[in-house]
């Protein structure tokens, strides 16, 4: 059923932030972004963390009772996240080849590009539709590096990032469009608009440049696609 609720962006303006949520089941691991992570009580602490149900962590944290949750730096690269929000943990191992460590609850948590991460043990469960709100007393926590956390807000703004179809924050806005001289182009598989006003300046592609102009060997900064999987928006 689809909201009239006049801008749905009003939402991106509460202050959420991005996180590498993890699980164990049966020793594999398994880890997603998601920004729903907040604080309810502080003694004992307990945190509570919104995963959807199609998700894989989802069945990891319901199977397991426990999760972590890694809080990203404001310098956590666009392909970090894609490898995290826009890959399935039932097609590669997300932990093949990233820095990690098992912590005292046995789950994962992410070393790289974190500014702290806790551990937590599942209390209760809220089932709301298509997430379950996962609610988990904290067993162990600790700051990794004095970097900045990336708020949902700069993801948005500053990243480009989107939001994957299983996100809380999930808006629809395939047909919605914007007047600009040279058109933008969106990945289909995880919502990347490429800009050509800004380019994507962190392989050397310069502000200005069209889509049709991008090299050949040229991937989505997020998920890692090519060219032949993006749309005109």
């Amino acid at each position: 059923m689809e909201s009239d609720i006049a801008n749905l962006k009003a939402l991106h303006k509460i202050c959420y932030g991005l996180y590498v949520v993890s699980s164990v089941r049966n020793e594999k691991l398994n880890g997603q972004i998601a920004n729903t992570v907040f604080q309810i009580t502080s003694s004992p602490p307990t945190v509570a963390v919104s995963i959807n149900k199609q998700n894989l962590t989802h069945e990891f944290i319901q199977a397991s009772k426990i999760f972590t949750v890694s809080v990203l730096l404001k310098e956590t690269p666009m392909k970090f996240i894609g490898h995290f929000g826009f890959k399935s943990g039932r097609e590669i191992d997300k932990f093949n080849e990233v820095n990690y460590k098992l912590g005292i609850i046995g789950a994962p948590i992410v070393l790289e590009y974190s500014v702290s991460y806790l551990e937590a043990e599942v209390v209760s469960a809220v089932d709301v539709g298509t997430h379950t709100v996962f609610i988990g007393t904290v067993i162990d926590a600790d700051i990794l590096s004095e970097g900045e956390p990336m708020t949902y807000a700069y993801y948005h703004t500053v990243k480009k990032g989107k939001s994957p179809k299983t996100a809380p924050t999930y808006i629809d806005e395939k047909n919605k469009k914007e007047e600009n001289e040279m058109k933008k182009y969106r990945c289909t598989v995880c919502g990347y608009v490429y800009d050509p006003e800004e380019g994507d300046p962190d392989v050397g592609v310069s502000p200005g440049t069209p889509f049709e102009q991008l090299p050949d060997d040229w991937v989505c900064p997020v998920c890692g696609v090519e060219k032949t999987e993006f749309e005109e928006e």
